[in-house]
């Protein structure tokens, strides 16, 4: 197994996720199999119950994990499916500690942050690298590389532990099964000239923690010039040809072309002693895919950053790369808008949610695309409303609403597994099921499958008492899970399909989500027709 560890200096928010994610690509497109691994030094066990106004979008793996947004990237970049045992949290390591030491499997040894914290990292670590690399078809296969992100900024106290256990695998691994790749901030003056001072602090930082860089990734706005290069070299102790110039991309997936250019894949496979191979450039020929159509839509949100809906972001620009069409997205915050911001749009999305704030903004917002028969997707929390809206809308029932939401008619129920539950992390509905598909609906011919597995994360369901009157007033559920309902539509409009999963999450730029493409197709056409 070879390792390549990234860490980042200077500050957060640089891009190690993207890098990381982009070192990976340019290995699977010479052919090796690769898996990855994020470190998040939080003392959470998981994201699952952090606030995503704060922290971003909650990624949900098939075995139910709730996990940094950073997995995201690397399932959509690789191709490959993901599972909890891949991201290591402060919080899951001690948790996992102070269960052995209750358990008695230290002897009665005092227990302590080095050996017992960092064995147990790299425990995590290696059992992750181990585990077979899933692709989007199911197949498995050990990997050949596992890409280790080490998540917050060197000189962090919290990320302490973690860059001592990587000290420590360094020394415990053959030379060349481990290759560090230390990103930086590379800033510029208003003459344009690249600052190194940033970088030589970081790489300090490192080397005082037993840690040398093999490769330095400078971020910066603009390529860096050869100098400036050579002089991060000569400062930091690091080959002029390691030096990768990371300048801000107009596209996260042209990330892994511009490091190609840099000539990072050549430097990773003398570091990794890797058979220099061909790189298969299909991958980058349907990033690049040139738009000819346009299509705008509207997604109406209640938490108001876009980084809490990363993967639906992604997957419809994976839709429209495929179909070639250059999908505008204009946010629309529920709580404040009116009917008229909505009548220029192509199309409309409700994305998931919790708690009752923004609520009838949403509802308000699928009523004006089921009415003007404009193309619409909901995902989660949207196919319960939709669920809502139309009963409300066209059964006449006006107190028609979520348990979730307070008093009326719970035409959406708790599921019946939750109704007891106290803790809130980990415990929803999570992961992968299998959904039966009703023959000859919209979802049925998207998928081109009887049954399909796709990924939740939610607490209600359609109350089942409801099922049959709301079926018999026109609204088709089109997806079931055993006795669950998993999908409706509507058959005389255009395109207006919900679904209670979250197929955004599996959706990647060679294999796009078949709801995604559907839906952007119908926008598309929308403004052609119109």
């Amino acid at each position: 197994m070879k390792y390549v560890v990234v860490t980042g200096g200077v500050m957060s928010g640089l891009g190690k996720g993207i890098t990381t994610a982009s070192i990976g690509r340019i290995l699977k497109n010479r052919g090796y199999r690769v898996t990855a691994v994020k470190i998040d030094p939080y003392l959470n066990i998981d994201a699952g119950t952090m606030n995503p106004a704060q922290h971003g979008e909650v990624f949900v793996l098939k075995d139910g994990g709730e996990v940094d947004l950073d997995l995201g990237n690397y399932e959509r970049f690789l191709d490959i499916n993901l599972t909890s045992d891949h991201n290591i949290t402060t919080g899951k390591v001690y948790q996992t500690v102070i269960e052995k030491e209750r358990h008695g499997d230290y002897l009665g040894g005092t227990v302590q942050i080095i050996p017992h914290i960092t064995d147990q990292i790299k425990e995590y670590i290696k059992n992750a690298a181990e585990n077979y690399v899933e692709d989007g078809n199911g197949n498995g296969k050990k990997a050949d590389v596992c890409l280790v992100e080490v998540g917050g900024t060197v000189g962090d106290i919290e990320s302490m532990p973690f860059l001592e256990a990587v000290r420590q695998m360094v020394g415990e691994l053959p030379k060349n099964d481990m290759a560090l790749v230390h990103v930086t901030l590379v800033p510029s003056d208003n003459m344009g000239d690249h600052k190194t001072k940033p970088t030589q602090h970081s790489v300090k930082v490192l080397r005082e923690l037993g840690l040398h860089p093999d490769v330095i990734v400078g971020r910066s706005d603009i390529v860096m010039k050869s100098g400036t290069k050579k002089k991060i070299s000569d400062f930091c102790g690091v080959s002029p040809k390691a030096v990768i110039s990371a300048a801000t991309a107009k596209d996260i997936y042209e990330v892994p072309m511009e490091l190609e250019k840099e000539g990072l894949a050549d430097v990773i496979a003398d570091l990794l002693s890797l058979k220099k191979v061909e790189a298969d450039n299909e991958w980058y020929r349907i990033v690049s895919r040139e738009y000819t159509k346009r299509a705008t839509v509207a997604i109406v949100t209640k938490y108001g950053i876009e980084d809490v809906y990363i993967s639906i972001k992604e997957a419809l620009r994976h839709a429209g790369r495929n179909l070639s069409t250059e999908v505008e997205i204009r946010w629309i915050d529920a709580e404040d808008y009116e009917d008229k911001d909505l009548e220029d749009v192509d199309g409309i999305l409700i994305p998931g949610g919790f708690g009752p704030r923004g609520i009838e903004g949403k509802i308000r917002a699928i009523k004006f695309a089921r009415e003007n028969n404009k193309p619409f997707l909901g995902l989660c929390l949207g196919f319960q409303l939709a669920v809502i809206e139309y009963c409300r809308g066209v059964l006449g029932w006006a107190d028609a609403t979520s348990e979730e939401m307070g008093e009326g008619r719970h035409v959406i129920a708790i599921l019946p597994e939750q109704e007891d539950v106290t803790d809130l992390g980990g415990t929803m509905r999570l992961g992968d099921c299998e959904i039966d598909l009703k023959p000859d609906t919209k979802i049925a011919k998207l998928y081109g499958k009887k049954s399909v597995v796709e990924r939740h994360r939610h607490r209600y369901e359609v109350n089942p008492t409801y099922i049959a009157d709301i079926e018999k007033a026109g609204l088709v559920f089109s997806g079931a899970c055993k006795n669950r309902m998993e999908a409706c539509e509507i058959p005389k409009n255009t395109f207006f399909l919900a679904t209670q999963s979250h197929p955004e999450f599996k959706s990647t730029p060679t294999h796009p989500s078949p709801p995604y493409l559907g839906f952007v197709e119908a926008c598309a056409n929308q403004r052609k027709n119109e």
